[in-house]
Formats: C-alpha cells, sequence, structure tokens
C-alpha cells in the first residue's frame, strides 16, 4: 500500500513549489502556497464537528477543490454532487452515505485565516471519497475509494505522461464522474495546474471552450471519446495542447482523423470507478486501428494488474475471450451498504483483492488488451455509465404508468441511445413522464425516445419478448 495520502502529496507539491500556480480561472489565479492556505481555512471552521463523511456541493472553482483537500486534510472523506442535480437524487446521495454536513458555495464566503496550521489526520487506509454511479437496483450506488489507490494512480498518471510544473489541465468534467478525479488529482499531486473555465464557458460552445484553453496555454484535454470527436471537427485546435486523453467509452479511428500527426499525444484509457479512474493506458495517434475502428485498451497502469479470466476466475489464454479482472492498488474497498454488485469485489485464495469489470476482452500477441463489449445490459450514455435497469424502475413509479420497459440500441456510429417503452392510462402524459424521471434521474439517463404501447409484448414464458418491440432508428449524427 502506498504510505502518502491525497493531502500529505499534495503539501509536499505545495512547499516545493509554493509560488508554483495551482488552480487558474479567467478572472484569478491561486498558487500552490495560496491553495493551501485556503485549504486551512476551510478546515478550521469544520474542525470541531468531526465530520465522517461530507458533501461537496458547489460550483466549479478554486473554492470547491479546496473544500475537497480540506476533508481530506481531515481525514474524512468527501462526497461529491453537482448543484444542478435533481434534489431527491443529491439528498438521497448524501443520506445514504451518512453525511452531516454540506459545504456549499456559501459555506466558503468570507473565510477567516486560521491562527495556526490545522493539523493533517488523513491516513493512507482512510476513505478519501465516494462516487455515486448507476445501480440494477433503481438507486445509485456509492463506490468508496482510499487515499493510498488516488495517490498510487497520481504515480501512474506522472510516470506516463510525465507531467509536472509547467503543464496545465482543463478541468472540464462534472465533479461525479472519475474523470474529474483524474483532472484534479493527477495535476495537484505533481506540480500541473488545473485550469477552470466559468459555468458559461463550460456550458457554451467548443469555439469558446477552445478559446479559453488557449488564452491560458492549456496543455492538456481529458474527456470522453465524444469531446475528442467534436474537437477532431474542427479546422484550428490551440497550439498549447500536446496531449488528449480519452476515457469513459470506446474511441474510434474515425474520432482523431485530423487529429493526427499534429505533435499531440493522443491515449485511450480504460477503467471503471470501482478501481480508481483507470487500469489501462494505449496511445492511438500513432497507430492505426483494429477491424472494428476501435482502438485497444492497452497494458496495466503501474500498481495495477489486469487479467483476462473464465466464468471460473482462471487466466484464459492468450487471444481468448474472457472477463477483464482488475487488481492491484486501484481496487476500491467496494460500495456503500451491501448492493447485489458488491459480489465483484472478490478475495482471492492468496488473499490478494480482485474487482470482476464485467466487461470482456482478449489480450493480443503484443501483450495489449482489446475491449469487446459488456457482460451485462450495462451500456455508456454520452460517456457516463447507465443501468437501464435503474431507468426502468425509476420510470415504473412515475404516476400513470402501468408499465414500462428501458431497452438500450446502438446508432449508426455504435453509441448507445435509451429507448422507453409503456403502457399508461389517458393522465400520463409525455411531459408528466419527462419531469418525473427528470426529478429523480441525471439527465444523461432520461431515455432519448418514449413509445406507448397498448400493451408489452411477451414471450411464452412470460419474458419481455425484445423481437416483438418496435426498435426507433437513430442516424449516428451525434458525432
Amino acid at each position: 500500500m502506498n504510505s502518502q495520502t491525497i493531502y500529505s502529496k499534495f503539501k509536499e507539491i505545495a512547499v516545493k513549489y509554493q509560488d508554483a500556480p495551482a488552480i487558474i480561472e479567467d478572472d484569478r489565479m491561486l498558487t500552490y502556497a495560496q491553495l493551501d492556505q485556503l485549504v486551512n481555512s476551510i478546515m478550521a471552521k469544520f474542525y470541531d464537528m468531526k465530520p465522517n463523511y461530507v458533501g461537496i456541493v458547489m460550483h466549479h472553482g478554486a473554492e470547491q477543490i479546496a473544500a475537497m483537500l480540506a476533508v481530506l486534510k481531515y481525514g474524512a472523506a468527501y462526497v461529491p454532487a453537482e448543484p444542478t442535480l435533481p434534489q431527491e437524487r443529491i439528498d438521497y446521495m448524501m443520506q445514504t452515505a451518512g453525511v452531516k454536513l454540506i459545504i456549499t458555495d456559501n459555506y466558503c464566503r468570507h473565510i477567516e485565516l486560521p491562527t495556526k496550521e490545522m493539523p493533517d489526520r488523513s491516513r493512507p487506509d482512510s476513505v478519501a471519497y465516494v462516487l455515486y454511479t448507476s445501480g440494477t437496483t433503481g438507486k445509485p450506488k456509492g463506490v468508496v475509494v482510499e487515499n493510498h489507490s488516488v495517490v498510487n494512480y497520481a504515480q501512474a498518471f506522472e510516470s506516463e505522461f510525465h507531467t509536472g510544473p509547467g503543464d496545465i489541465m482543463l478541468q472540464y468534467s462534472v465533479c461525479s464522474f472519475d474523470i474529474f478525479v483524474e483532472e484534479v488529482f493527477t495535476s495537484l499531486l505533481n506540480g500541473a495546474a488545473i485550469c477552470i473555465p466559468s459555468v458559461a464557458i463550460h456550458n457554451g460552445s467548443l469555439t469558446g471552450l477552445m478559446k479559453f484553453v488557449e488564452r491560458h496555454n492549456v496543455t492538456i484535454l481529458d474527456g470522453f471519446p465524444y469531446l475528442v470527436a467534436e474537437i477532431n471537427k474542427l479546422p484550428k485546435i490551440p497550439s498549447s495542447i500536446k496531449l488528449i486523453i480519452s476515457g469513459g467509452d470506446v474511441i474510434r479511428g474515425s474520432y482523431i482523423t485530423n487529429l493526427r500527426g499534429r505533435g499531440i499525444k493522443i491515449y485511450n484509457t480504460y477503467g471503471p470507478s470501482e478501481t480508481t479512474v483507470c487500469s489501462n493506458y494505449y496511445r492511438v495517434d500513432n497507430v492505426e486501428p483494429l477491424d472494428d475502428g476501435t482502438f485497444p485498451i492497452g497494458k496495466a497502469v503501474n500498481g495495477v494488474r489486469v487479467k483476462i479470466l473464465d466464468k471460473n476466475l482462471k487466466e484464459v489464454p492468450q487471444g481468448e475471450i474472457g472477463e477483464i479482472c482488475i487488481f492491484g492498488e486501484g481496487v476500491s474497498r467496494g460500495y456503500l451498504g451491501n448492493p447485489p454488485e458488491q459480489k465483484n469485489f472478490v478475495t482471492m485464495n492468496d488473499g490478494t483483492r480482485m474487482y470482476r469489470s464485467g466487461d470482456l476482452g482478449y489480450e493480443m500477441p503484443d501483450g495489449n488488451i482489446a475491449f469487446l463489449h459488456r457482460r451485462d445490459e450495462q451500456v455508456m450514455i454520452l460517456g457516463k455509465r447507465v443501468e437501464p435497469e435503474e431507468v426502468e424502475n425509476v420510470l415504473n413509479n412515475c404516476p400513470g404508468i402501468e408499465r414500462g420497459i428501458v431497452r438500450a440500441f446502438l446508432d449508426e456510429n455504435g453509441l448507445h441511445y435509451l429507448v422507453a417503452y409503456f403502457v399508461a392510462d389517458k393522465s400520463c402524459t409525455l411531459h408528466k413522464i419527462h419531469e418525473w424521471l427528470a426529478s429523480k434521474l441525471t439527465d444523461f439517463m432520461i431515455p432519448e425516445f418514449f413509445v406507448k404501447m397498448k400493451r408489452i409484448p411477451l414471450t411464452h414464458r412470460g419474458k419481455v419478448d425484445m423481437e416483438a418491440l418496435p426498435v426507433v432508428m437513430k442516424e449516428g449524427d451525434a458525432i
């Protein structure tokens, strides 16, 4: 186990590079020393409350990052949520995590400087954060990640990408996804800076975002394949960009046709939240895609081992298809509570822990791993993990819905989209269904298409007859 914590590693960097930029925004810049001072100030405000889990429900900016580091320095874990999420979903996350304190934007206003340095109470094996992902039970499940796993990942990131002082990472992802962890902690634990756009720029046009990137000489972009594909369409991109990292879903050769040959390194990354951001890296700008147009996910990062196992958890021969299973520092503690998915964390006979990803793949002759598809029905929508069953459960609780089915399909570009089939009474309008789903789910989980039916077709065994459901076809116009 890594002997450092997120905060202790950050403090080491803050002392070494105290005058270097840590947080960059359009209207201000904080050095490492100033960010550490802000961390100390926020921690002093809640120090006597003795929290174990602290909610962070804030807009993106220096105070949000400082609040997370303050919670980590105290020895507690943070539970992040975007302020724009449905209140019911935020409440569920905070309640199930046992959050007694929620830090908001208002909480961090008018912070006073403490008279003394607050003690670092963090430990390598203490929980760093809880990220909520889609769950088959109809409720999101909280993934519990420890400090040492994040520190190991930051070190693995530096080993591969050689990031440090002078590098500037765009902070673009929402706080409840792994990419946010990668953007923030691989930067601050290695001496690089984070560049955070305003809400208007973040939610505006890609052109506006690229102007922001150019204005601040951002060197690293980290995002879902869809962002990469949109950047690929641009006639010109900022010359400061040296590295583009794609993760969260499959990246295809067609997404980077115009980005090749510009001196930009482009990487495909892979790894579930349960294994701390990423377990595999593969550089794609200097190679050709596989026959299906996708790229391999590569080899395991430092501190992690990845094996292809059969249903009996035995390693399969090279080239044979099996489940991608992950070992090592990145494997998280598991889930809060004891959801059905906890069975995917396995303790082997020798005491090592493993996470069964549910993804199928095979090892190529050169040792790289190729990803094929999910073993179960989990899909990626806009790079974010979705259990159609969770959406289906919420749909079936909507007033007026007699029976609802949610299924995922692929468009012409091989991207998933959701279709909801439902039987409902006359009072149940599409507007009411949308309102209900929007109050309980994040935007990307709401189906793109809705089909009202007189009855849901069933097989002679009483199961949903998938072949009899009408398929709503979607053009591959997302890219």
